[in-house]
């Protein structure tokens, strides 16, 4: 400790003639002048206060913010007057009411353009007031915790006043500024603000999504983190990855476990590679602590590091931001609620494109299904009053709720309401889909999956697997959904005039959306069908197809599939059959009957391996085959 104060000793001796009494500080401020506070955690509290003391005196001064969490307020009580003019460049919990009381002000702008505003001169900045840590012995002193746009403004503004804090963190990378540009400082030793994130929706729900999330992130991947609790709480569901790593406008706690158990390595970046990027932190001193001389994490300026062309340089960068709604057309509002302002643009859209420019990118937006304690549902058909829209359509790619996974980039109109209509709350999906005729969206007939009472069915997702034929291909095994109606009409066109005549005991020519959709739009009892997929989520395709119709007079269903020819003799035929008699045996059905062609060799040989009761000649010809297949031990998957 006394070394410590001796070394505290040596450079404030050094640059004594710079040093000053906060209040002193603050004198130097004008009226009129533009005055840049240091970003979130690391607003410089000595001098903020003086600030406010002071401010009486300091008429017509505009306060520049990008993310302020200041605690204490800046306003007189009862009073529609502000102390200053302040100016948010994104919008943070202390001023939000002030903004939509007109009483602030908000700049809108992506966070990877606000440093060039301020060296281009386009807008001044007369004081800059920082946080930072003590100098070195070369005189260098570290941003700390927050370098975003805090240090090009630092450089050009008119005069830098610098709160040193032995509590800041010496962070390394970009993040560094010389005694030589700090035209006055204070002296302040006190702790630093923390932050909190509040779980705001209920923990099934975060569990949900994030557990959506980590099954579009890849192993190897670099990820980003959005503002807001629900991006950050998805973190916790990657646990089970190999090899990610980051880059991201601001880091949290959060990554700290990933980071323990190896999660978060780095080691397949190619970008900066070995190094997690960012610009700030917002978390507790334990990650403070973290950060602290850490080589593993270098800070930059945000306009570094929130640039598209600098992001889309990692491969398989996975963006991850929170909308607040979502028009059925893929419109997304993520910065209000209303004519009222709520967060900003910050780093949103330079994340979600730098991703989408990235190879093996995804740019994924979550949210909720409903807001307002569940009242309102946030897939809409069209945004509320005053909204703003923050991603156009052509910008979403992945949306992700609690209910699912929709893929709406190069897809139709149509396609995109489907898509979002079933990931939306089930309560509100039958009125989405009215909703969506009235607009002319979709067809008039267009269907959901009921049941006999007309209740919105729920996506079995447990039946969901993975199988491997034998050359090791992985199909993905799943239930089919209302939007895979144009996978499997894609599958019956694929179908030579012989598969067509096996299949449908008739070459049939089309296969229209008003037959193949009723295919789709299943209630899971009385029609169950399985879809084996190949491919990304993005880009799909079905290469088989089984399904049964529930006969409640004798208890058995009538199967059939199909497996495109170039996938045959791989196994899936087989495990659709066999998975599928598991699926019926659940669900108390006692066996399967059905007509198969005399010449449909495979679908007889798959039948007889799996074990049947009997198979005999119908009684009207020859060219087919009765078979009944009563469900024993024998055909399970056990």
């Amino acid at each position: 400790m006394e070394h410590v104060d001796l070394l505290d000793m040596e450079w404030r001796k050094k640059w004594k003639d710079k040093e000053l009494t906060p209040e002193e500080a603050i004198h130097k401020i004008a009226p009129g002048n533009r005055v840049f506070i240091h970003t979130g955690c690391s607003e410089p509290q000595a001098l903020t206060n003086e600030l406010i003391k002071q401010a009486e005196a300091l008429y017509d001064i505009e306060i520049i913010h990008f993310l302020t969490i200041w605690p204490k307020k800046y306003f007189k009580e009862n009073s529609s007057e502000d102390l200053f003019r302040h100016n948010a460049l994104f919008i943070g919990d202390t001023l939000r009411e002030a903004i939509n009381k007109g009483m602030a002000d908000y700049t809108p702008i992506h966070a990877s353009q606000i440093a060039n505003l301020f060296i281009s001169g386009r807008r001044y900045i007369d004081v800059a007031l920082l946080q930072v840590s003590p100098p070195d012995r070369y005189g260098f002193c570290s941003f700390g915790i927050n370098v975003d746009i805090s240090k090009p403004i630092a450089q050009s503004a008119y005069m830098t006043i610098a709160e040193i804090n032995p509590q800041v963190p010496r962070t390394l990378g970009n993040s560094f500024i010389h005694m030589k540009e700090v035209d006055y400082y204070v002296y302040n030793d006190a702790p630093l603000f923390e932050y909190v994130f509040k779980d705001e929706e209920p923990p099934d729900v975060i569990e949900k999504i994030g557990r959506n999330v980590a099954y579009l992130v890849p192993n190897k991947s670099t990820i980003h983190v959005g503002f807001g609790n629900l991006p950050n709480a998805c973190l916790k569901y990657l646990e089970g990855k190999k090899d990610l790593g980051m880059h991201s406008h601001f880091i949290t706690d959060n990554i700290i476990p990933l980071i323990e158990k190896t999660v978060l390595t780095c080691r397949k970046k190619n970008f900066h590679p070995e190094k997690i990027i960012a610009s700030f932190c917002l978390g507790s001193k334990k990650l403070y602590d973290f950060v602290n001389n850490n080589p593993y994490i270098e800070f930059y300026p945000s306009d570094y590091v929130c640039n598209p062309k600098y992001i889309s340089m990692n491969k398989n960068m996975v963006s991850i931001v929170q909308g607040l709604q979502v028009d059925l057309t893929g419109q997304v509002n993520a910065s209000s609620k209303g004519y009222n302002f709520y967060s900003g643009i910050g780093d949103t859209v330079d994340f979600i494109r730098g991703a989408a420019y990235s190879k093996g990118g995804r740019p994924i937006i979550i949210l909720p299904s409903t807001t307002n304690k569940g009242k309102e549902s946030s897939i809409v058909s069209h945004l509320d009053e005053g909204a703003g829209v923050v991603l156009t359509r052509a910008d979403v790619h992945y949306v992700v709720t609690e209910w699912g996974i929709a893929y709406l980039h190069g897809r139709t109109i149509r396609d995109r309401v489907i898509e979002l209509i079933c990931i939306a709350h089930p309560k509100f999906r039958q009125q989405l889909l009215e909703e969506a005729k009235e607009l002319n969206y979709i067809y008039k007939d267009q269907m959901l999956s009921c049941d006999v009472k007309g209740n919105i069915c729920l996506y079995p997702k447990h039946y969901e697997t993975v199988f491997k034929t034998k050359n090791n291909v992985e199909v993905f095994i799943r239930p089919v959904k209302t939007t895979d109606e144009s996978l499997l009409r894609e599958l019956y066109y694929s179908l030579d005039e012989k598969d067509r005549y096996l299949r449908f005991f008739e070459v049939k020519k089309e296969f229209r959306h008003s037959r193949t959709q009723k295919e789709v739009n299943i209630d899971y009892e009385n029609i169950f069908s399985l879809g084996a997929f190949v491919g990304d989520i993005s880009d799909p395709e079905m290469i088989g197809n089984a399904s049964y119709h529930y006969n409640p007079n004798n208890n058995m269903a009538e199967f059939d599939f199909i497996v495109k020819r170039e996938w045959r003799g791989m196994g899936i035929g087989s495990y659709l059959y066999h998975y599928l008699i598991m699926i019926a045996k659940e669900k108390g059905i006692r066996g399967f009957y059905g007509n198969i062609h005399i010449q449909n060799k495979r679908t007889v040989n798959i039948i007889k391996k799996g074990g049947y009761t009997k198979i005999t000649p119908p009684e009207f010809g020859e060219k087919e085959l009765f078979y009944q297949v009563f469900f024993t031990k024998e055909n399970s998957m056990d």
